[in-house]
């Protein structure tokens, strides 16, 4: 009787399936083949999940080349399987007449964690990659928020039908790349044709950025950014929620999640802005769930523990977050969260909440206190209501600049 309770409990929990911070990079492959390579990043966030189902879309041939845990960079178990196959381990639905991608965790998702993944995997598939007389076209819905289309090399982009980015690769591959603000599938469509040009093959497989150095006198002739580097901004996977305290406070609760990548990174560190004060400071390590050391600094202490700031003043606060140095083909996902008080960006003025700061992040949510309504948003925002009942705005900033977010708003 216990065992079966087990079982029916272990269905219970995972019978809903949740994920978040979803990229997709779809890499087409030679023309005549029309196959293209997906990866697939995604973080799977059901408290206590062992497994992750990926779908496989229908009337696709598939290969799945690897799945990587991207915590610690080692490749997991997966099988296909069928929807009765995928609902005996907990899947809540499946169909047998669609093919799932059941990936073995390489650890229970934390509570309030996620457990993030790479899927590597081949699709051919004619419907949605095809020639068109000289042209390509890769014609498909999209319904993933964050996206990039990367044309075989030798390629040139000459339509695309939904506002992209546009960056030429290090080897000389073209991509665009998009991020979806709405609610609904984006129907992707981008023709690309053959280069033609008269310099050598070699010029044109390699980007002219590779090896640029810019000079002094470069920059004296020219306004121009000679030396700008484009970062695609749909990979991109900084976000950052605010709950805004009663107003009265200047106070505001938040938490932002941050991926370190670079080998050998032991710490994190949060500059307070200026006219701003942090408190009541934590942190912990999405994939796990751990707990991590974390200290706010002022002047003098930070130079003390040997850390480096530019532009380093007496009054200069910063938040450390300490974890365990990043190893080669690992990364590390953190939560900060902190109290800010800034009575210059948030307050109570004529009987009305206030809220005036700048986004640089592309992905920002804001939450109004309780009793509060909206009367007054600056920056287009998607607006729905949490389970508590308050007002939420969430902001997808595509473009690699900030927003200026001004709100307004009254008590009930």
């Amino acid at each position: 009787m216990l065992r079966i309770l087990a079982v029916i409990s272990f269905l219970i929990s995972f019978s809903q399936q949740t994920q978040s911070d979803s990229y997709t990079r779809y890499e087409l492959l030679d023309p005549a083949s029309q196959r293209f390579r997906i990866i697939y990043d995604v973080s799977a966030t059901t408290a206590g999940a062992t497994y992750y189902w990926n779908t496989l879309r229908k009337g696709s041939e598939h290969e799945i080349n690897e799945v990587i845990d991207l915590f610690s960079g080692e490749k997991l178990e997966w099988e296909i399987v069928s929807g009765t196959g995928a609902m005996a381990k907990g899947k809540k639905f499946g169909s047998d007449d669609i093919d799932y991608l059941q990936i073995t965790l390489a650890r229970p998702v934390p509570e309030d964690g996620e457990s993030r993944i790479r899927i590597d995997k081949t699709y051919k598939d004619p419907a949605s990659y095809y020639a068109e007389g000289d042209f390509i076209v890769f014609d498909r819905s999209l319904g993933i928020r964050r996206n990039a289309v990367v044309l075989p090399k030798g390629f040139e982009l000459t339509e695309v039908n939904y506002p992209s980015q546009v960056n030429m690769e290090r080897d000389g591959r073209i991509v665009a790349s998009f991020m979806n603000d709405g609610t609904g599938a984006v129907p992707y469509k981008i023709r690309a044709r053959r280069i033609l040009s008269r310099t050598p093959r070699k010029a044109i497989d390699s980007s002219p950025w590779a090896d640029y150095q810019p000079t002094p006198q470069g920059r004296d002739k020219s306004k121009a950014r000679l030396d700008y580097v484009l970062n695609q901004r749909a990979f991109q996977d900084r976000e950052i929620v605010y709950f805004l305290q009663q107003p009265e406070t200047n106070s505001f609760r938040l938490y932002h999640d941050y991926t370190e990548k670079r080998i050998g990174v032991d710490k994190y560190i949060n500059i307070v802005r200026k006219g701003s004060k942090a408190s009541d400071p934590s942190a912990m390590i999405l994939d796990t769930g751990e707990k991590l050391k974390v200290e706010t600094l002022r002047g003098n202490e930070i130079r003390t523990k040997g850390i480096e700031i530019e532009n380093l003043e007496e009054d200069t606060e910063i938040v450390v977050i300490w974890f365990d140095p990043v190893k080669e083909g690992a990364t590390t996902r953190l939560r900060i969260e902190e109290t800010y008080t800034d009575p210059n960006r948030y307050l109570l003025f004529n009987n009305e909440l206030v809220w005036d700061r700048s986004f640089g992040r592309n992905r920002n949510t804001v939450v109004l206190p309780e009793g509060w309504y909206l009367t007054v948003n600056s920056i287009p925002a998607k607006i729905r209501l949490t389970e508590e009942g308050k007002v939420q705005l969430d902001y997808v900033n595509p473009r690699p600049d900030n927003i200026d977010v001004f709100i307004r708003g009254r008590r009930r």
